[in-house]
Formats: C-alpha cells, sequence, structure tokens
C-alpha cells in the first residue's frame, strides 16, 4: 500500500505544476493580454486565438483530478495510519499480557526470616537525668 501511496502522491505534485501552468496562461477576464506564463501574445501563438475556451476546460479536468487524487490519499493514508495502530495495539496487548501475568506464590521459605526481640530480654535502662 506505501508503493501506491507514494505513486499517487508523485502524480499529484505533478498534477499541480501543470494546474499552476494553466492558470497562469489563461486569459484575464477583461482580456487585455496573454496570462503571465508566456508573455504577450505568446499563448495566442502557441494554442490559438480560441485558447480561453482549451485552457478553462483543461484546468477544469486538471482540477477535478487533483481533487480526486487528494481525496484518494487521504482514504488511503487513513486506512494506512488505522492498520499501523492496530499493529502496534497488538504488539502492546501482547507485551501487556506477558508482564503482567501473575507469578508464583511465594513460599514461607523464600520469605526474609526476621526473630522477633525475645520475649524474656530485659527492659531497656532509662539514661534520663534525676
Amino acid at each position: 500500500m506505501n508503493l501506491i501511496i507514494v505513486l499517487l502522491t508523485a502524480a499529484l505534485i505533478v498534477n499541480c505544476l501543470i494546474l499552476m501552468l494553466l492558470v497562469l496562461m489563461q486569459l484575464p477576464k477583461k482580456e487585455a493580454g496573454s496570462g503571465l506564463a508566456f508573455g504577450a501574445g505568446a499563448s495566442d501563438a502557441l494554442f490559438g486565438s480560441g485558447s480561453g475556451n482549451v485552457l478553462t476546460k483543461a484546468t477544469k479536468y486538471i482540477a477535478g483530478i487533483f481533487l480526486g487524487l487528494s481525496l484518494l490519499l487521504g482514504i488511503l493514508n487513513t486506512q494506512a495510519a488505522k492498520s499501523r495502530r492496530e499493529g502496534v495495539g497488538q504488539y502492546l496487548g501482547k507485551q501487556a499480557t506477558t508482564v503482567i501475568a501473575p507469578a508464583a506464590t511465594p513460599t514461607n521459605s523464600q520469605f526474609l526470616q526476621i526473630p522477633l526481640a525475645a520475649t524474656n530480654a530485659p527492659a531497656p535502662k532509662s539514661t534520663t537525668n534525676k
């Protein structure tokens, strides 16, 4: 799936470059001259006098492809992130069950034996001055 995402991202970058060029080549609304990309009269020489209609149609199609590629990449990236997250969750779940698994109960011999004070030991002497 990662290869598909990389290829579609490359296609989206190429599509963006083409879309920028198409927008720059279009005539302004006042039709005072050609677009900024080729200078005065260059777009008429390249695409003919009716290039405004061709360029606007091409811009619409390229913009539609841009929208479709963007949506498709968004969906594919979401699915890839979900699958990665589920994989990490399963891995952490396995780790948690192995770490939290209860150990065997200790026997009396495993505890540290501390002798209690002897019952017949003398009481401590008071050291207060009288």
